[in-house]
This record gives structure tokens, C-alpha cells and sequence, in this order.
């Protein structure tokens, strides 16, 4: 299968600390990639290096086999943090504020929201939406622009049982439209439950990067790695 996204020895630096240090993955096209950590440990700086928010102080990421550059966020969506929504509009307001910026026809609104499930919300301005619908919301706007690959940081965070399942079966179906997934995480459940591929970060370092096997234990296996790693003591 091919690569859609790789890295290179990724560092970042801030004065003595590093963030990340020398972190290479591979991410498979139209998989979903389980990015795994405890908090602290890494991921959020990561993610943010490949959609460019910030820069790396040394190492490489390759988009589609060609060294990344800025051009290649047209073919990058991510929900980062939280659902960038504006809360006294509609769902559909808030989808028509993107598309004005990305210069894309009012029928790309109509396609994101059916979707991610969201088409029934009429005139409902998204402050009262339920976490779960804002999180959906997030995820609609990255994806108008069609993106190949979708970065997703702790999607599931503040969410209820129901919006979790909700969020997994809409991730589930994205390989199959085309759309490669990085879903990070520290909930091992989710992961186990969606992702194609594992890599566990820990201390700014990746420890581990394997295909998931369904009858491996996860949680025992996230345990072992990160106790080699120096981040967790008994």
C-alpha cells in the first residue's frame, strides 16, 4: 500500500526541551493511523507540524511521496484543539464562512453536513448544540475542501458514550470515501476500535509504530512501551 505521509527524524525544539525528538512514521493511504500517548507526551506537537502550524527545528515531512510544503494543506483537513465554531450561527452559516474563504460552491455545505450527519439542524445556531454535534461540526469543516488526509487530535475529549460511537462509526467510513485518518488519542478503547495502524509517542520519542492486531491486547502492549520508555513507574 502507499504512503500518504511520512516523517523523517521530526524534531521540535523549545529552548532546552524537546518536544519531539527524531519521530519518523508512515501513515498508508485510505487507513486510519492510532496515534497514542499519554498526555504530555508529544502528539499535539506533531500533528501541529504536519498541518504547519508550527515549524519543525530539524528532520523532514514527506506528502505524498514529495518533500510537505505549504501548497499541500489544500489536500490537508485537521480539528485541532477545539471546533473552531462560530456559536451564534448555524451550522450551515458557520460551513458558508469557509467556503467564501476557499472560493467553493454552496453545494459543498449540503455534502459535508450529510456526512457527518448534521443535515437536520435547520435553523438550531450551533451554541446549542450538544458537544458531540459541535465536534461533527469541526470535522465538516475540514472536510470541505476534500481533503486526502484528516488529522483528528483527541476527537472524542468532553464527549458522551452515544457521541462517541457516533464519532467512530463517522471515522470508520472515511477510508472507504478516500480520506486517510490520523487520529490521535490517549483512550486505548477508541483506538483499538478504529485504527488500521499504532504508533505510541512518549517523552517526545516514538516507541513503537506496527500494524494493529486485533487479538492483541492493547492496553497491555501501551503499558509495556511506555514503561520502556521511562514515562510511567509502578
Amino acid at each position: 500500500m502507499e504512503n500518504i505521509l511520512t516523517t523523517k527524524n521530526l524534531c521540535k525544539n523549545y529552548k532546552k526541551q524537546k518536544a519531539n525528538d527524531e519521530i519518523s512514521i508512515t501513515v498508508r493511504k485510505n487507513s486510519i493511523y492510532g496515534l497514542l500517548g499519554p498526555n504530555g507526551a508529544g502528539k499535539s506537537t506533531l500533528l501541529k507540524m504536519m498541518t504547519g502550524m508550527i515549524h519543525p527545528s530539524s528532520g523532514e515531512i514527506y506528502f505524498n511521496g514529495k518533500i510537505w510544503e505549504r501548497k499541500d494543506l489544500v489536500n490537508i483537513g485537521a480539528l485541532i484543539e477545539a471546533p473552531p465554531v462560530y456559536e451564534n450561527l448555524t451550522a450551515h452559516e458557520n460551513l458558508k464562512v469557509r467556503t467564501l474563504l476557499y472560493g467553493l460552491p454552496d453545494r459543498r455545505i449540503d455534502e459535508v453536513l450529510e456526512l457527518v450527519e448534521l443535515t437536520g439542524t435547520g435553523k438550531k445556531r450551533a451554541g446549542q448544540f450538544s458537544m458531540g454535534m459541535k465536534q461533527r461540526l469541526g470535522i465538516a469543516m475540514a472536510l470541505l475542501n476534500h481533503p486526502k488526509l484528516l488529522i483528528l487530535d483527541e476527537p472524542t475529549n468532553g464527549l458522551d458514550p452515544i457521541g462517541i460511537q457516533e464519532l467512530r462509526e463517522l471515522i470508520l467510513a472515511f477510508p472507504k470515501k478516500g480520506i486517510t485518518v490520523i487520529l490521535s488519542s490517549h483512550i486505548l478503547s477508541e483506538v483499538e476500535q478504529t485504527a488500521d495502524d499504532i504508533g505510541i509517542i512518549a517523552n517526545g520519542k516514538l516507541w513503537y509504530e506496527d500494524a494493529a492486531h486485533k487479538e492483541e491486547n492493547l492496553e497491555s502492549l501501551f503499558m509495556d512501551v511506555i514503561r520502556k520508555s521511562g514515562a510511567y513507574n509502578d
